[in-house]
């Protein structure tokens, strides 16, 4: 699975983006997708993900803030991001991971994308 992220950039605080990841698969919609980042100096963490049922998990940080979302036909993942923060800074990164057994759950992420930067401005 090859993936590509689009549509960082650099941001004032308090405005929004929308970052894409296009799929290079045909069976898109069997996998796992989520966003994830590192800041300089950090851990990558999750930000936000879904399971192939659409199941959605957000980090504490971005619940009513971000959104997920993917479209199976253009099989691509977007990442809204609103109320964009300065901590929220940092190259975000999508992922792909497995269905489990039985199409239960996400194994490891091990698809990864080349990552955009995202840059808030107080």
């Amino acid at each position: 699975v090859q993936l590509v992220e689009s549509g960082g950039g650099s941001v004032q605080s308090g405005g929004s983006l929308r970052l894409s990841c296009a799929a290079s698969t045909y069976t898109y919609s069997n996998y796992c997708m989520g966003w994830f980042r590192q800041a300089p100096g950090k851990e990558r963490e999750g930000v936000a993900t879904m399971d192939s049922h659409g199941s959605t998990l957000y980090a504490d940080s971005v619940k009513g803030r971000f959104t997920i979302s993917k479209d199976n036909a253009k099989r691509t993942l977007y990442l809204q991001m609103n109320s964009l923060k300065s901590e929220d800074t940092a190259m975000y990164y999508c992922a792909a991971a497995d269905r489990g057994q039985y199409g239960l759950g996400c194994l490891r992420y091990n698809y990864w994308g080349q990552g955009t930067q995202v840059t808030v401005s107080s």
